[in-house]
């Protein structure tokens, strides 16, 4: 399951859409329940926003039952996530995401599409309204992958399908059915085990 990953680096397209946050941290180990960031397409235009990653609808009254991921094979189906499916759509821009590999003491591994590029996981957003103020928070949408699950990750193409929302019901399940891309990895020593360790050497190598 992918329970970390990282944002540290920003690609242009990303630091010049709206809502792009002043003084953005570089952050090397995010975890559940963190603030992230998403992107989104509001009246025809794509913005950015902070996020807590655990999913939080408005009805829900056990806030201790915060999914942070999504099972793409189930989406459309389960009552906690179906309804942000086909209306609040959402992309979570990366650098890389972590794995945990192995049976006594498991390795932790980087995965990345290539040294400086990004990605994007396909997540589903919620607002969650407390008082006079309106809080958002995500889940990230997984599919499995080499005994695991990882996120979905989408291409541009599919990012901007993703986040239409016009886009055909049946385009949408083509995109959770996308078959998992090619990525780097790179065996990691074990600091990135400490989820309070939020700095570059998380990513040192084993």
């Amino acid at each position: 399951m992918c329970g970390r990953y990282a944002l540290f680096r920003w690609p242009q397209a990303l630091t010049s859409l709206p809502g792009f946050p002043a003084g953005q941290p570089a952050q090397w180990n995010i975890s559940p329940g963190a603030s992230v960031l998403i992107q989104r397409q509001l009246d025809g235009q794509q913005h950015l926003a902070k996020a807590r990653w655990g999913l939080t609808p408005a009805w829900l009254t056990d806030l201790s039952r915060t999914p942070a991921h999504a099972r793409a094979e189930t989406l459309a189906e389960q009552p906690m996530f179906r309804e942000a499916f086909r209306q609040r759509r959402c992309l979570m821009p990366a650098n890389g995401f972590y794995e945990w590999r192995g049976t006594v003491r498991k390795r932790p591994y980087w995965l990345t599409p290539g040294e400086g590029a990004a990605l994007y996981f396909a997540a589903i957003w919620e607002a969650y309204p407390v008082q006079d103020q309106v809080w958002l928070s995500c889940a990230v949408v997984t599919q499995a992958a080499m005994n695991q699950r990882r996120p979905l990750l989408l291409d541009a193409a599919g990012q901007a399908a993703w986040l239409d929302p016009d886009t055909p019901l049946a385009r949408l399940h083509e995109l959770l059915a996308s078959p998992a891309g090619a990525l780097r990895e790179r065996a990691l020593a074990h600091f990135v085990n400490d989820p309070k360790l939020d700095a570059p050497e998380c990513l040192t190598p084993a």
